[in-house]
């Protein structure tokens, strides 16, 4: 099992970023493969970046791809979310999720077993 913790989320304005951190403890061979998902009230939870240990792949939703940028520092155990462009319909909770195998279907919230407590970001426009 492994501790996921985030933070980093707020309320930005239309076209403002932030960067979310996902801080893993415990064992860590549970997650090679990490995910930042979301939820909005009344909406189903999307998986939007996910990661390799190694960061040699990456994998992002189309809602994100060219603002989102995933990222991971193996050495301080955490996984980041550049969020650069945010617009409203990304105002969401936020949460990493881990699980210790890759697998073809890189986005399915029931393969992840390990989740953190989650960050709001709220975009204004």
């Amino acid at each position: 099992q492994v501790q996921l913790v985030e933070s980093g989320g707020g309320s930005v304005q239309a076209g403002g970023s932030l960067r979310l951190s996902c801080a893993v403890s415990g064992n860590t061979d549970s997650s090679n493969f990490m995910v930042w998902f979301r939820q909005a009230p009344g909406k189903e939870r999307e998986g939007v970046a996910g990661i390799y240990r190694g960061g040699s792949r990456k994998y992002y939703s189309v809602s994100v791809k060219g603002r989102f940028t995933i990222s991971r520092d193996t050495a301080k155990n955490t996984v980041y979310l550049q969020m650069n462009s945010l617009k409203p319909e990304d105002t969401a909770m936020y949460y990493c999720a881990a699980r210790p195998f890759y697998g073809l279907i890189w986005n399915n919230p029931a393969d992840f077993g390990d989740w953190g407590q989650g960050t709001q970001v709220t975009v204004s426009s």
